[in-house]
């Protein structure tokens, strides 16, 4: 329980854990060395000096006390005072009602304490100037006002090594916090290509820092080329095939062209059929290296595509357009193959189709809703799923499909980094297909 709740107050970075993990021990040092061993030593000098001046304290309260009146008594300690450098003055004038000690004094609290042990009367100390112990006791011609330097009972500076601990504690800190950046850096240069390849985009990465990070960074880069070089395979593979079943389709549909024209037609729509498959397999295995990456406006790809589906006839509205029109890096081509296939789904299904668009700060979002029967929760997964066709949620009296037409949607957004969404229409009650693409 303390851990999971520790663990949500650690920071989330790895800088900042970095520079926990720097700062943390060495302010903990810090702290025990000042309490353990700073604070122990300068008490047991402090009672040292101090037990060694109430000698010479003691010696002039006596004297002071010994002396028939104030006048030789004065004079008696003003010889003394001579000799200890202590300044004497039987005087009240400026004595506190109690004792005075500063609010940052490491020792003087260890002073007035090993006073008060060992001087009997009753005794006032000001440690007010730091520079100087004024000290008031009682003796049989009235309050004696004793002044001596602070040097005498306690250690000058005591605070010194404590300023030294801090600021080289922080120089050090700092030192340390920038190599250790440099070995950090790598790794985060590492994850920035991880991401833009998630979304589609190649960035140039080349393996610095310790050996280990050299290590991920080289497993990285080959597990790049190898996902590159399995979809160009893909790619090829597909293409080729696709390719040569033209050949004997061309064939077939010459040959039926010099049939009848009545007997012909149901086999020309057969094979215009295998040709719309071939086409879709093709559109599959398209690979979107050749269509870059550009800056342009979500908002004009999604007018120019409903402007050619309402060119030709097609049941498609525009629901809205949400967002500044701000230029955002995407793949043009794919982005409008990928609306043109949900288009394509939402009339083949449903009689009208709307489309949208919304941009922040975040995501752009793409959505095509349409008033078919939709598709069940449950099997929003195995739609997305290449060659699957929901035969019992989607009616199949428009023609037939492969299963591809979701499957290349979910593809094209998440070469964006982004995720294809199934979901139910509230405007006209059928399926909502978004392509959510994160920036």
């Amino acid at each position: 329980m303390f851990f999971r709740w520790l663990k949500t107050y650690m920071p989330r970075g790895i800088y900042a854990r970095a520079a926990l993990i720097l700062i943390l021990p060495v302010l903990l040092l810090q702290l025990l060395i000042s309490v353990v061993f700073i604070q122990r030593h300068f008490d047991g000098v402090t009672r040292l000096m101090t037990t060694a001046e109430t000698i010479d304290l003691q010696y002039m309260i006596a004297t002071a006390n010994r002396a028939p009146d104030v006048a030789l008594a004065q004079a008696a300690l003003d010889e003394l005072g001579n000799a200890l450098q202590i300044v004497p003055a039987f005087s009240n004038s400026d004595m506190p009602a109690r004792d005075i000690v500063p609010f940052v004094d490491l020792t003087g609290s260890m002073v007035i304490a090993t006073m008060r042990e060992i001087i009997e009367p009753p005794m006032t100390v000001s440690l007010e100037d730091r520079g100087r112990v004024v000290l008031w006791v009682d003796t049989v011609h009235g309050p004696l006002r004793l002044e001596f330097s602070r040097r005498r009972v306690s250690a000058a500076n005591p605070h010194q090594l404590l300023v030294i601990m801090v600021v080289m504690g922080a120089f050090m800190t700092a030192v340390a916090f920038i190599f250790l950046r440099n070995q950090l850096r790598p790794i985060k240069r590492m994850a920035e290509a991880a991401t833009d390849y998630g979304r589609g985009r190649i960035t140039q990465f080349t393996p610095t820092g310790a050996v280990e990070v050299r290590a991920a960074g080289m497993a990285f880069l080959d597990m790049r080329n190898r996902l590159e070089r399995q979809i160009q395979s893909r790619t090829l593979m597909l293409s080729g095939v696709s390719h040569d079943l033209r050949t004997p389709l061309t064939r077939m549909r010459l040959g039926l062209s010099f049939l009848d024209e009545e007997d012909a037609a149901p086999l020309i729509e057969d094979v215009d059929e295998m040709q719309r498959l071939v086409d879709t397999f093709l559109d599959f295995a398209r690979s979107d290296a050749s269509d870059e990456i550009a800056l342009v406006v979500p908002a004009d790809i999604l007018r120019t595509i409903l402007h050619n589906h309402q060119r030709m006839g097609h049941a498609l509205t525009l629901d809205r357009i949400d967002g500044p029109n701000t230029p955002v890096p995407l793949r043009p081509t794919a982005i409008r193959r990928a609306l043109d296939n949900l288009i394509g789904n939402a009339l083949r299904y449903g009689t009208q189709a709307k489309i949208g668009v919304s941009v922040t700060d975040r995501a752009v979002r793409f959505w095509v809703a349409d008033d078919g029967p939709g598709i069940p929760p449950a099997q929003y997964e195995d739609a997305m799923s290449p060659f699957v066709r929901l035969d019992p949620a989607r009616n199949q009296d428009k023609g037939s499909g492969v299963g591809l037409g979701l499957s290349i949607v979910a593809d094209i957004a998440r070469t964006h980094g982004g995720v294809l969404r199934l979901g139910k229409s509230d405007t006209l009650g059928g399926l909502l297909a978004e392509v959510v693409i994160g920036r």
